[in-house]
């Protein structure tokens, strides 16, 4: 397919909160997150976060088969979704291992801060990241194999609310009673997918999945913990689980059996 042609070079690791000024970003940029990732071996599709327009005009393209929506699917998210895991992976283990130590405390406070953890030990929870294919199934699952009006507008690939009127966001359709429902509009895929495994970092609904992730890396016993990501609850966990066999996202996963 024309659109698998594409290869992204992604420097140093970039901070996902958004809670620090200016300054502080500078200093943890140079002093700890200096991680370079360089090139990454991929002939699929990366779509460059500098160039949210290529994935606009990839996306406005219908699809002409259930196999070819599923692979662009795969040939879009995978790359970026393992990007972002990996990064995310290489943060908490600095982390775990500076706890460890006791080493650069000043970073810590402002992570347990960010992702409101009381303790180092729910800062970990926070911090680590899930397996890949819960992603990519939460992803299709929401997203509609990234055919969704919210993905093609806003990139909004996780059914993502907004509660705040002053940042990017998209009106729902539909009414929810007499409210107007609005999801998060974000500039790029990968910023859509760093957002969401921030969310999950942070909001209480998900504290037992944070703990059973730092327990289990087996994405079908974790995904028992998501019934509060929707309204279907017992439903979605199995929706979840099936769309992770069927469609075999457990391939793409980093870390199968091991708890880092």
């Amino acid at each position: 397919m024309k659109y698998c042609k594409v290869v992204l070079l992604v420097g140093t690791l970039i901070i996902l909160f958004s809670g620090c000024g200016d300054s502080e970003v500078k200093v943890l940029e140079e002093n700890y997150l200096d991680t370079k990732l360089g090139k990454i071996e991929n002939k699929k599709l990366i779509v460059n976060v500098t160039e949210p327009d290529l994935a606009k005009k990839i996306l406005s393209k219908k699809p002409k088969s259930v196999s070819e929506k599923k692979q662009r699917f795969k040939d879009i998210l995978v790359p970026i979704t393992t990007l972002v895991f990996k990064q995310l992976d290489e943060q908490y283990k600095r982390v775990k291992k500076d706890i460890e130590n006791n080493k650069n405390r000043e970073y810590i406070e402002l992570l347990k801060e960010e992702y409101n953890a009381q303790t180092d030990e729910t800062l970990l929870h926070a911090l680590k990241p899930h397996p890949i294919s819960i992603a990519l199934a939460q992803a299709a699952a929401e997203s509609a194999w990234l055919t969704s009006r919210f993905t093609k507008e806003a990139y909004n690939i996780f059914g993502v609310w907004s509660f705040n009127k002053d940042e990017p966001r998209i009106a729902a359709s539909g009414l929810r009673g007499s409210k107007t429902i609005y999801l998060k509009k974000y500039k790029t895929l990968k910023a859509a997918v760093e957002d969401y495994y921030k969310n999950i970092g942070r909001n209480w609904a998900y504290a037992e999945f944070r703990k059973q992730r730092t327990i289990t890396n087996d994405p079908y016993k974790l995904s028992e913990y998501l019934g509060s990501y929707s309204e279907k609850k017992e439903v979605y966990i199995e929706l979840l689980k099936s769309m992770i066999k069927y469609n075999k996202f457990h391939e793409y996963d980093v870390i199968k059996d091991s708890i880092n």
